[in-house]
């Protein structure tokens, strides 16, 4: 394993398997061992309880699927009395727990509330989501907003924070740039992209609200540019994510930049995926004398 061990800025990981939030929970413990993991991020919560968007939220597309969940989740108090104890007591592989709000203050808040929890490694900040403190735009397309929040956030916690970037901006290293100057420690991109699914024979949306998050194997090209480009815009470590389903793709984003990946939609195609993932890294690595680091942002032309 030591040819694969990584980090993700303040995290020492033992491999760099880890798995996306929102698609991945502990009952993949009846496939596999999850402590084989690097790291395990949480489904993202919220300070208080969603219910998520009315169905149909989900639409299996030709290369991908569809989502419009709506982050359901049960609210920081119950994760913090509920979700985040069984994770303790399954789990000895650091535990990155992912979060949003609406608002720097709600996001502030939130991080100060799982300060005070043990067992927590690191960060994964949302920020694909609407700012109501600032009309309705997202966070996340906006280098302002953006640095405003990391300003905020980094003083408050010398665990992992790190920032998850959506696709859906015109330049996403400028927003990457906003968030290594104002204090993360690593990034994580890309979040799905915005997609839609009709049905011809009615002209009916497949989704209930319409536009929907995109993901899956028809994101990587993407999902790999966008890796690239931040990679040479900044010098954060970054977990990729976005198509990724063996341990070929893998390697494709390590080349981009990446220093570690998470696996996502394929887990409810593959359960396993992730660990067959690791298992064709550590068999590359090994057959081919290389360590991790040695093929990080070595892509050539």
């Amino acid at each position: 394993m030591r040819r694969i061990a990584t980090r993700l800025g303040r995290i020492a990981l033992s491999n760099p398997v880890s798995v996306a939030s929102g698609t991945f929970g502990l009952e993949y413990a009846d496939f596999f061992d999850l402590n084989r993991l690097a790291a395990f991020v949480t489904k993202t919560i919220t300070l208080e309880p969603k219910q998520g968007n009315p169905p149909p939220r989900l639409y299996e597309t030709e290369a991908g699927l569809l989502n419009s969940i709506g982050l359901q989740n049960p609210g920081l108090d119950a994760f913090i009395a509920v979700h985040l104890p069984r994770l303790r007591k399954q789990l000895s592989i650091p535990i990155i727990v992912s979060f949003s709000a609406s608002s720097v203050r709600e996001f502030a808040e939130i991080l100060k509330r799982l300060e005070d929890e043990p067992d927590i490694s690191g960060y994964e900040v949302n920020i694909s989501c609407p700012n109501v403190a600032r009309e309705g735009i997202t966070f996340g397309v906006d280098p302002f907003a953006v640095a405003e929040l990391t300003h905020k956030l980094s003083p408050l916690t010398q665990r992992e924070l790190i920032i998850k970037l959506t696709p859906n901006v015109t330049d996403i290293a400028a927003i990457a740039q906003a968030a290594e100057d104002n204090g993360a420690t690593s990034l994580a991109l890309i979040n799905t992209l915005t997609g839609m699914a009709i049905d011809y024979r009615n002209g009916r949306s497949f989704i209930k609200r319409g536009i929907a998050g995109y993901s899956g194997i028809g994101i990587k090209p993407v999902a790999l540019a966008c890796v690239y480009k931040t990679a040479q815009a900044v010098r954060l470590p970054i977990l990729a994510m976005g198509g990724i389903h063996t341990w070929q793709d893998a390697l494709e984003f390590f080349y981009a930049g990446a220093s570690a990946i998470a696996i996502g939609t394929a887990s409810f195609i593959e359960p396993d995926a992730p660990i067959r993932c690791l298992e064709g890294l550590q068999n590359w690595f090994q057959q081919n004398d290389l360590i991790l680091p040695e093929i990080i942002g070595r892509v050539s032309f």
